[in-house]
């Protein structure tokens, strides 16, 4: 009787410094909604299987619908025995309820009760880029160029609102295809901020933090020092837009040894103009502006540098990324113009 009321106890305390925390740090400004277990149990048919729309280190996400607003929902329950403890509970919370903006995915609310950790999301309705870009199912059709260019474009700008705009900035840390969320209309949102930081404040140059992320996307020298710095996410994006481009994950075991590390294969690609079309993802059949490949390969290696100084602002990759569009309708104004003069000829 005594253990058990230990146990109660321990477990009021514990969601009672939780609450304590979210409201001390985010100062009141907390829009997310608390939910119990019961509320989104009943959402998701007791975490039902066939509800199971994503799974990883991190534990599972299931669709769910909650009756308190009538609104389709994605539930994250946790995994008590990984790696995302109170504090990344607390930093994704903090994080998705401070920052709003169209490239990020919006917190609808959690649950912290007893031992359960668990973050309610807005629905996206077309997953993650992982599963059209990398794990495409046989019956899906691939993403097309100007589709693959405009998530690009958003996920770029999610980074830049978070670097140029957020007060304080936020370096994401953890830019990869399957954290890029997409709606109805393929519109592409940041979601899993619990290793977000807060950049370096009073002229420091860097963050000095535990070595974390995925493999592959963590920039060279966060990846040796533990420096963490937003042009460490300029990096990653510049790992996921290669990917974006060639159709190619970062690290694939299942190709040719020269061909598993995406970078190692691009790298001497990168060098000759001429086999830039050598990188076209060839699910594309070929349909991309010429221009367009060239610029944005441009672009990708821009972000890939090894020096961290000498790679741009995600606000250049931004700007960058939108003088893609313009080239590229300039591109078929051109070729329509040729059409045109080529039918005088006729």
């Amino acid at each position: 009787m005594k253990i058990d009321k230990a146990i109660r106890y321990a477990d009021s305390s514990r969601r009672r410094y939780l609450a304590e925390e979210i409201d001390k740090l985010g100062k009141n400004n907390i829009s997310a909604d608390i939910f119990t277990f019961h509320e989104l149990s009943n959402a998701t048919q007791d975490f039902n299987t066939d509800n199971l729309i994503g799974e990883g280190g991190f534990g599972r996400v299931y669709k769910g619908h909650l009756e308190r607003k009538d609104i389709e929902v994605a539930v994250k329950q946790l995994d008590r025995n990984g790696f995302q403890g109170n504090k990344e509970f607390l930093v994704e919370v903090l994080m998705l309820s401070l920052l709003h903006h169209t490239n990020l995915v919006s917190l609808v609310g959690y649950c912290a009760e007893g031992d359960q950790r668990i973050l309610v999301y807005e629905y996206m309705a077309n997953g993650s880029l992982e599963n059209h870009l990398l794990n495409l199912a046989p019956d899906k059709k691939p993403l097309d160029w100007e589709t693959r260019m405009r998530i690009a474009q958003g996920a770029a700008k999610g980074l830049e609102y978070l670097h140029e705009t957020a007060n304080p900035p936020v370096i994401y840390r953890d830019f990869k295809a399957s954290n890029i969320l997409l709606d109805g209309e393929f519109n592409p949102k940041l979601s899993d901020f619990g290793l977000a930081k807060i950049s370096p404040a009073g002229g420091k140059p860097y963050v000095s933090t535990r070595v974390m992320g995925t493999y592959g996307y963590c920039a060279p020298e966060y990846a040796s020092t533990g420096q963490l710095t937003t042009k460490s996410d300029v990096y990653s994006f510049g790992v996921v837009f290669l990917e974006m481009i060639t159709g190619r994950r970062v690290v694939d075991n299942s190709k040719p040894s020269e061909e598993q590390n995406l970078l190692d294969w691009a790298r001497p690609l990168f060098k000759d103009k001429k086999k830039f079309h050598l990188m076209a993802d060839p699910l594309l059949n070929g349909n991309y502006p010429e221009k367009g490949l060239n610029q944005a390969l441009a672009i990708a290696a821009m972000c890939l540098q090894e020096d961290a100084t000498t790679r741009p602002l995600i606000t250049d990759v931004v700007s960058a990324l939108e003088f893609l569009f313009v080239a590229k309708g300039q591109e078929e104004a051109d070729q329509d113009d040729d059409d045109a003069d080529h039918d005088k000829q006729q």
